[in-house]
């Protein structure tokens, strides 16, 4: 079977609205149309079931495979997606859509506000994890998709699939949570709120009203120096940079001599060429704030008893340790749902969700085997 991509993609937009009603979010607060930006891979067959729902982290967005036209770089889990791998394009139909107050084509802080015809700014309303989902739930039903085949996402998409778990059980076989938590620790809310003070403290943020000037950059970038510390780990910046020096470095005058300061100079500045500020404000505030034991006791929403998950964690992730993903697994099997816990020896930290492909396709690829195979047998 051949292992090569989906090729040329092209990303597509989504309307919906309710002039009346409008989108009524968690906060009571509505939205009079929500736009998102999906792309989708494979075809869905006749039955309509052999979706899968991809749902991407904090700085994803719905190119999540192949090249759009002009553009060498693929998209964020293009090694997963396409025939012959994790996700096969001969087998399964993919969609993956920009998260809800992202800046990537879905609606967001950036978008026009129809009221003021400028961008929303910090007037847009707070947008939580179960409004992510709510919105994406709405874009697969305009599908005429019943059931997923799976949901599946890492970090900031781990927490949406558990958020899938707790509103639509009914509309998933399976799920697939992946270096995630149940809820943000003290830590890495504190991590979260360094980043967004970096974007606040920046005097181009104007409180959030930057969009007819220049935007918070500097601020920004920081805040993206501060993610991608907590991303790697000790040892893979070790391996990585260790204590090298760059060439031709100055005289010492606190500028970047180290490679591994160069690389987050790097980072934080070609983040800002793609990310709006405010959407990092409103979607780290949307993962502090999400509590999948808010209501009541995770194993307690846990109603479809068929549904089988798979629970990745890496290793060396110290920004969403194992132990987070194990409580995930225990709430499951409590619950009486099939749960299966892969903890895989890596050195890349919480960035292996993204680069550990070969050992994430064997395991996934096993795990949908084996939701076809139960499906069939009933």
């Amino acid at each position: 079977m051949t292992k090569t991509g989906v090729g040329i993609v092209e990303t597509k937009y989504f309307t919906f609205a309710n002039q009346q009603e409008g989108f009524i979010l968690e906060s009571k607060e509505k939205l009079v149309s929500v736009t998102l930006a999906y792309e989708t891979y494979g075809a869905l067959n006749k039955e309509k079931s052999n979706a899968i729902l991809i749902l991407h982290a904090l700085s994803g967005d719905a190119h999540a495979a192949g090249f759009h036209k002009g553009e060498e770089k693929p998209g964020w889990w293009d090694n997963m997606i396409g025939p012959g791998r994790a996700f096969d394009t001969e087998k399964y139909f993919v969609i993956c859509s920009n998260v809800l107050s992202g800046c990537r084509g879905s609606t967001g802080p950036s978008s026009i506000n129809p009221k003021t015809n400028k961008p929303y700014a910090l007037d847009f309303p707070v947008i939580s994890i179960g409004d992510m989902v709510v919105a994406q739930k709405t874009l697969i039903d305009s599908f005429g998709i019943d059931k997923l085949l799976t949901v599946v996402g890492g970090s900031m998409g781990g927490m949406q699939v558990l958020s899938w778990l707790i509103k639509y059980p009914e509309r998933i076989r399976s799920a697939i949570p992946i270096a995630t938590a149940l809820r943000h620790s003290p830590q890495q809310i504190a991590f979260d709120e360094v980043g967004r003070q970096a974007i606040m403290a920046d005097p181009d943020w104007h409180s959030g009203n930057y969009y007819e000037g220049n935007p918070p950059d500097k601020g920004l970038a920081v805040a993206r120096m501060i993610g991608h510390i907590t991303y790697m780990s000790d040892i893979s910046m070790t391996e990585k940079f260790g204590r090298q020096k760059k060439n031709n470095i100055q005289p010492f005058k606190f500028t970047a001599d180290f490679e591994v300061e160069g690389y987050l100079h790097y980072r934080g500045d070609n983040f800002v060429k793609r990310f709006d500020a405010n959407s990092y404000l409103y979607i780290t505030k949307a993962m502090d704030n999400f509590d999948a034991s808010a209501a009541k006791p995770f194993h307690e929403v846990l109603s479809e008893k068929s549904l089988k998950a798979l629970v990745i964690a890496f290793k060396s992730d110290w920004l969403y340790p194992a132990y987070q993903s194990k409580e995930i697994v225990k709430a499951c099997k409590y619950a009486g749902l099939q749960a299966s816990y892969c903890e895989v020896d890596s050195t890349y930290g919480h960035d292996a969700f993204l680069l550990e492909t070969e050992e994430e396709t064997h395991l996934i690829s096993h795990f949908l085997k084996s939701i076809l195979q139960k499906r069939g047998k009933t």
